[in-house]
């Protein structure tokens, strides 16, 4: 690996550091050849990048039997890099939850992408309230299996993640130990807020920021044709709209309006790592950037967007 150029931390309290940076597989492995994809997974490990979120979108509105998961484990495996040298972080659905349980739905994951276990995992957002008891007693028995070793929440409404930690402490459990959330230049109420902004301070969970191009509007000025993130809010034209303004800003940076993105969320003290998309390992390259300004300047790049914060008057308290 090279000289890391950004500290690295523990994803969880008490875990190990992972990566500052983390690829994400919607939308990605499947728009690039398999040569480009064993390639990017050997950089991202050099560029302090080797954390990949690896999830099979099946259920609910991510109904769509993507074989991204797969094409990445083939890759993976072609690459030859170590599998203590990565960190991988799974997904569990709640569309459809418990009628397909959780050990179903993670081995049918591992057993997909050719691996043993996941380092830690996501269980994803929902429609109605799940039933926490039995979802903290679920995921530990992942856990206690060895199939997992931690697990974040997904845009979850607070009250409910207050509720699994909460539970989880009564049962001597592991509680859910990182939220990944939507946060960026432009969207930062419910990461930055009342809601989530108290258990980031006093440690109880650390931020992966996620979603934080909104869909490629803010790394590109374009509505991207495929299919992107919830506009939570309805504020997505307001969003595009900051971007001249991004991108004068990450001008005078020197880098790209994507590397700022991810050098903004970095610049939060809360934030173990960033997860985006890279589908041309010219990407990743250009976002590696982001460490070193996040590292030498972020004061500097918080202070430059300040006026880019335009979901200010949406809910923060985690409904979506």
């Amino acid at each position: 690996m090279s000289a890391p150029t950004h500290p690295r931390v523990p994803l969880v309290p008490g875990g190990a550091p992972v990566p500052p940076l983390a690829l994400g597989s919607w939308n990605t492995w499947d728009r690039m050849d398999q040569a480009e994809a064993v390639a990017l997974i050997r950089r991202a490990v050099e560029l302090d990048a080797g954390f990949f979120d690896v999830a099979y979108y099946n259920m609910g509105p991510h109904a769509e039997n993507s074989t991204t998961d797969i094409l990445f484990g083939r890759a993976l495996r072609e690459s030859g890099v170590a599998r203590d040298d990565i960190v991988l972080c799974g997904k569990l659905w709640l569309w459809d939850w418990p009628n397909q349980g959780f050990r179903a739905q993670l081995v049918e994951s591992l057993e997909r992408a050719g691996l043993d276990r996941f380092d830690t995992l996501v269980v994803g957002d929902y429609l109605d309230a799940p039933d926490l008891p039995r979802l903290v007693y679920d995921v530990n028995a992942l856990i206690a299996e060895g199939l997992v070793g931690s697990w974040g929440i997904n845009n979850w409404r607070i009250e409910h993640t207050r509720e699994a930690l909460a539970e989880a402490e009564a049962r001597g459990l592991v509680g859910p130990g990182f939220a990944q959330l939507k946060y960026g230049i432009a969207r930062r109420a419910m990461a930055e807020g009342e809601a989530y902004g108290p258990l980031f301070a006093d440690g109880a969970l650390t931020l992966q920021a996620s979603d934080v191009f909104e869909g490629g509007i803010l790394a590109t000025g374009r509505m991207p044709e495929r299919k992107i993130g919830a506009d939570v809010g309805g504020i997505r034209d307001r969003i595009a709209a900051v971007y001249p303004e991004v991108a004068r800003v990450a001008d005078g940076f020197g880098v790209t309006p994507a590397a700022l993105g991810i050098a903004f969320c970095l610049s939060n003290p809360a934030t173990a790592n960033v997860l985006f998309g890279a589908s041309r390992l010219a990407q990743l390259e250009q976002n590696h950037a982001a460490l070193a300004l996040a590292r030498d300047h972020g004061a500097e790049v918080r202070a430059a967007l300040a006026d880019c914060w335009v979901d200010r008057d949406v809910r923060a308290d985690g409904v979506w």
